[in-house]
């Protein structure tokens, strides 16, 4: 099945290699100018728990060049870690409460990772015949369904060995840091204080 990619070959090829240093650039403008509040905080800690918790859920199911991943949040969207990380850093904007950096995650989201999803989807049509019927019924993006009867359950030995728990030390330590920005610990600190 031929399909129409949004980007050039050339152009995902190179941006690939980008995903790494533009976190780092994404985690650098967060803790550079990020001006949270304690009401935002608590806003944005969901939505970003919910992205940790999709990613977490996608990376129990998922066996990388093994097998194909249906089951699970595969079975609503092709790429739930993708969407958990969008939803993570969606989260970590709203705790910041500055709107450029909604912009400045979008527009790596557009045009470093849908690229690099475009790769990553002609490597599984490559190495898994049966995908293209998978692809023909589950969304790329957006979920449905489920869309895809995969069998399959959670594991605790693939969530370790993609090493999913990276995500859930990144984000503790980007909300510790959020939540000190924003004063949360002023009181506690007093306490501890000799004379405080």
């Amino acid at each position: 099945m031929t399909r129409r990619f949004w980007f050039p070959k050339h152009y995902a090829d190179v941006v690939q290699r980008l995903r790494v240093p533009c976190g780092f650039v994404m985690a650098a403008a967060l803790v550079l100018f990020a001006a949270p509040a304690r009401w935002s905080i608590w806003v944005g800690l969901p939505v970003a728990v919910s992205g940790l918790f999709l990613r977490a859920w996608a990376a129990g199911h998922l066996a990388k060049n093994e097998r194909l991943a249906t089951s699970g949040p595969y079975g609503y969207v092709r790429n739930p870690l993708y969407i958990g990380t969008l939803l993570a850093a969606a989260g970590c904007v709203i705790a910041a409460r500055q709107p450029w950096l909604a912009v400045l995650f979008g527009a790596v989201f557009t045009l470093v990772y849908l690229p690099a999803i475009e790769l990553e989807e002609q490597h599984l049509r490559r190495l898994f015949p049966e995908y293209d019927g998978y692809a023909a019924n589950v969304p790329m993006l957006r979920a449905r369904g489920p869309s895809f009867g995969g069998e399959g359950r959670f594991r605790w030995a693939l969530y370790m060995r993609n090493q999913e728990y990276q995500a859930f030390l990144g984000l503790v330590i980007t909300w510790l840091f959020l939540a000190w920005r924003a004063g949360e610990f002023d009181g506690l600190l007093n306490r501890i204080r000799p004379g405080g």
